[in-house]
């Protein structure tokens, strides 16, 4: 699906910390400091309305919650998710769990919702960057709902935004540190990587890095 930004669009990011960014704290004028800032900043969204809807720690759960307040009462043209580190992380870290079956049918109860809405949408694949050996077993949770998102991107015809893989294969380069220092949140480093990744799949840029 093609999707068109131009002067006047209003774009919704929402999702996580990784989105967040601290723009609860008012950081960044409401944006945060992360890749929705800096795309915020970018050329291609020159004239165009962003509004960063992102809460830490959210899960899939979290965001069907606050669904109707923090999507669809926005009315944007064009609403971008990242989601789903969360539901992997809270089982290693708190014992609770998210099945894939509930994960899906969150996930896709929340399309179904911003489709009928006629929103544009899409997709960022949630990823993980192992920097703690810990981490290397969260692919065994991860993997499946990553492969949910692709299969959910397909099925409501979104741009999937594939950051796991592109954002490993940097970090197989770099050093996964260099782009999250605790595998999980974007360092600069790994937010211009976002950014410029988020353009170049969704806008068919040929950016390779967008400057904070």
């Amino acid at each position: 699906m093609a999707i068109t930004i131009g002067h006047g669009t209003r774009v919704l990011f929402t999702g996580d910390s990784i989105t967040d960014a601290g723009r609860r704290d008012g950081v960044g004028d409401g944006l945060g400091d992360g890749y929705v800032r800096r795309l915020a900043d970018s050329r291609e969204f020159d004239g165009v309305d962003v509004v960063n809807t992102g809460v830490g720690g959210d899960r899939v759960v979290d965001l069907l919650a606050r669904l109707s307040d923090d999507v669809l009462a926005h009315r944007p043209d064009v609403l971008s998710i990242l989601v789903g580190i969360n539901d992997t992380w809270r089982r290693y870290d708190d014992h609770d769990e998210t099945s894939v079956e509930d994960f899906t049918s969150r996930y896709r109860t929340l399309l179904t919702a911003a489709r009928e809405a006629g929103f544009a949408l899409v997709l960022v694949e949630p990823f993980v960057l192992p920097v703690l050996r810990a981490q290397k077993m969260w692919r065994e949770d991860l993997d499946p709902k990553i492969e949910a998102v692709r299969a959910l991107a397909a099925e409501f015809d979104a741009v999937l935004v594939p950051a796991d893989v592109e954002l490993g294969r940097l970090a197989a380069e770099r050093g996964a540190p260099s782009l999250a220092e605790d595998g999980v949140h974007p360092t600069p480093e790994g937010h211009d990587a976002l950014a410029a990744l988020w353009l170049r799949t969704v806008l068919s840029t040929d950016d390779e890095e967008v400057g904070a």
